[in-house]
């Protein structure tokens, strides 16, 4: 489990092809690398993987053809978002986030709105459901609160501080991010589904 508060921007260094898989080596100088083990997860874009191999200052993540068909941005060289999973004593700063990517979302606005860059993103329609105002919404790893909807169409304000420390700096009108929704919303959705088959039983 990861909360979405990013420690570090690492750069995905290199990519080796494994059959229709393939192999990661990331450079994760800026991250905290000491209390991280072979098998440990870390979250990269918002997608969970796990450290296979590890130095000081990189870490390597077997990524299944799987987990590349249904995320974006892990098959190439780029600037990428970086967090250790969440232990129990941690402040939860942002939100639960599994790491488990729900869909792909296409940027459809990016642009300044005063110190703030306004941040508009088309989902999938299949998880629009789930985005509501004022909830939260994880991109690319980065928890963010959603300020407003239209259809299938959320905004976010980036605050300078996450513009900063985060690889979000990078988008611009027609990338695509990594989205999980906040888990909550679907087990609220599961709940309310079991109840209304429970009284249709």
């Amino acid at each position: 489990m990861f909360t979405g508060i990013i420690q570090a921007v690492g750069r995905i260094e290199k990519v080796d092809t494994l059959g229709s898989d393939v192999k990661l080596t990331i450079d994760a100088t800026a991250l905290n690398l000491g209390d991280v083990a072979i098998g440990d997860s870390i979250c990269v874009n918002g997608v969970c993987l796990t450290a296979v191999s590890l130095s000081p200052s990189h870490f390597q993540a077997h990524v299944s053809r799987e987990t590349l068909n249904c995320t974006v941005g892990l098959d190439n060289v780029k600037p990428v978002n970086l967090e250790k999973a969440l232990r129990f004593s941690d402040r939860l700063g942002g939100h639960i986030v599994s790491g488990h990517v729900d869909g792909v979302g296409q940027v459809v606005r990016f642009e300044p709105a005063g110190d703030c860059m306004l941040l508009a993103v088309r989902a999938p329609h299949a998880i629009s459901r789930y985005i509501a105002i004022k909830g939260s919404i994880t991109i690319d790893g980065v928890s963010l609160t959603v300020n407003s909807v239209d259809g299938d169409v959320f905004s976010v304000n980036l605050i300078p501080h996450t513009i900063e420390v985060t690889a979000l700096k990078s988008l611009g009108v027609g990338s695509r991010v990594n989205l999980e929704v906040d888990m909550i919303a679907r087990y609220v959705e599961r709940m309310a589904q079991w109840k209304t088959e429970g009284e249709s039983a």
